[in-house]
């Protein structure tokens, strides 16, 4: 065990140390930090390290393997109106304790915060009812996403402008380290319902995706009868920090309120695997003591995580938004956006989650590598058109609209798998990073600039989540040219991405010689 915990160290410690690495170069150099938020940030990469160490290896011992062995019962019962009531709760209590949603909520003046938690997590549980069916009937994902989104883009046009990116934003944070795994494993056991196990593969992602939804298309809803304004925005506060004693106690105040946020939102999943243990699951009793050391884990490395985010990242974010904004050449802010962001994904707990799980469904034909390589690509992307939106005032819809049709319209070309994979990427990439460390570095740029935070910050988690969905089936384009010729899929080796572009090339010009 100490083993396994070590590597998970070293794996998250090569997921952070770049992030650090940039903002500590960009400190001594274009940005210089006072030592306060320096100091804090330092820290809080630290206890990043450590506490991702213990939730990776916490989930992959507990929340795994209970969201399969529920979604198998579940798939046993053939009750569907169990299995769809189940679904909605699940969801539901999930998400209304699920961190980024906390955070997200916090950070809203739109809403208050437990108004727009509970229509969040109401949307997530319809929507989660909706993908179990979708799941049971075989309906074609991209047709479904088709119809959902469709509905999405006609709702904008009724909706108040200050409310529009804070609703796109809730789907993304809602698919966060405790929601993913859960949820992702539930797939892979409901999966087994269907009627045949040719898209078993497919079936079993696509969950988080018509989960990203819900979110939006509730907030939305609250926006257009909710009848308020947004409130007033506070800037973020950096605590003042004298001496290593005053550094300590920084963390100290806020480490109980997160170990306390972390426990409400893993008390549900307890609760869940205790009643199916007593009822249906009946495990052995060291499989049990496995699960329950394996929450342990989670809970011991989510609060560390969450504490080091929270008051570590979120006032350097802050701060290095609000100063290379203020250059006279802040157009910098582009490429620096861009190369924090290709590295911030690598930090995000349930991208780790999401990328092994697409290794191990498709027997390593799809690469964790080749996941981590596309989600990165896909940050950085949407970190360089968010930079461009507050520089210049483009409005979200002008980015989203051809975005997402874009990404719909390849849903309908690539393999059925790569959409399903695409989409949950979308949900997963946009997780605690981007609600503590972008989201607070969108707000000082734009109290830089001068810029409306609530229209021009918000809407930085909602790029995010769509740049994945593109990024991601491009490569399943790729996989298509790769595999045509063999008449293969899922028993072809895993991609190395940085051959596969140079062979694509040969490949082409060898077509059009032909």
């Amino acid at each position: 065990m100490n083993q396994k915990l070590k590597e998970k160290i070293i794996e998250s410690l090569s997921s952070v140390l770049p992030v650090t690495c940039i903002v500590l170069l960009l400190c001594i150099t274009i940005t210089p930090m006072p030592l306060d938020p320096l100091m804090l940030f330092l820290v809080g990469a630290a206890l990043l390290i450590v506490g991702m160490g213990f939730f990776t290896l916490g989930v992959d011992m507990s929340m795994m393997i209970i969201g399969e062995k529920a979604g198998n019962h579940l798939a046993k019962s053939k009750k569907i109106p169990l299995i769809i009531s189940a679904c909605f709760l699940i969801g539901f209590i999930i998400t209304i304790a699920e961190p980024d949603l906390q955070v997200l909520a916090g950070q809203t003046p739109a809403f208050p915060d437990l108004v727009l938690i509970i229509f969040v997590a109401a949307g997530v549980g319809l929507f989660l009812a909706l993908a179990f069916l979708r799941t049971l009937f075989e309906w074609n994902l991209s047709r479904l996403l088709l119809i959902c989104y469709g509905i999405l883009f006609i709702m904008v046009f009724f909706v108040p402008k200050d409310f529009l990116a804070v609703a796109f934003d809730s789907g993304g944070v809602t698919t966060g380290p405790i929601t993913v795994p859960f949820i992702m494993a539930l797939g892979v056991g409901l999966s087994s319902i269907g009627r045949s196990s040719k898209n078993s593969g497919s079936d079993s992602f696509g969950l988080v995706a018509l989960c990203s939804i819900g979110p939006i298309l509730s907030v939305m809803i609250l926006g257009i009868f909710y009848g308020s304004s947004a409130s007033s925005y506070e800037p973020a506060v950096i605590p003042a920090i004298s001496n290593s004693q005053d550094l300590w106690l920084a963390f100290q105040h806020e480490f109980p309120d997160y170990a306390k946020e972390v426990f409400l939102a893993l008390f549900p999943v307890f609760g869940f695997f205790a009643i199916f243990q007593i009822f249906l699951l009946k495990l052995r009793r060291r499989q049990v003591i496995k699960i329950l050391m394996g929450m342990l884990y989670s809970y011991l490395g989510l609060t560390l995580f969450l504490t080091g985010v929270n008051v570590g990242f979120m006032p350097a974010g802050n701060y290095l938004g609000k100063q290379l904004a203020s250059l006279t050449y802040n157009w910098i802010m582009v490429p620096i956006g861009m190369l924090i962001g290709y590295y911030i994904v690598k930090a995000e707990p349930a991208v780790l989650v999401l990328n092994k799980q697409v290794e191990e469904v498709t027997g390593g034909a799809i690469s964790q590598k080749t996941m981590m390589t596309g989600l990165s690509m896909g940050m950085a992307i949407s970190l360089g058109l968010s930079v461009i939106r507050i520089l210049t005032g483009l409005p979200l819809l002008a980015v989203l609209i051809p975005g997402y049709a874009l990404a719909l319209g390849l849903s309908f070309v690539v393999p059925p798998i790569f959409t399903s994979i695409a989409f949950d990427s979308g949900g997963v990439a946009s997780g605690p990073m981007t609600a503590t460390f972008l989201l607070p570095f969108a707000m000082g740029a734009c109290e830089a600039t001068g810029k409306n935070i609530v229209t021009d910050a918000f809407g930085i988690v909602a790029m995010i989540a769509m740049t994945p969905l593109i990024t991601i089936q491009l490569i399943g384009v790729i996989y298509y040219f790769k595999t045509k010729r063999s008449n293969s899929f899922i028993d072809t080796p895993a991609i190395d991405m940085e051959l596969e572009f140079i062979e694509l090339g040969k490949e082409e010009a060898d077509d059009f010689q032909s």
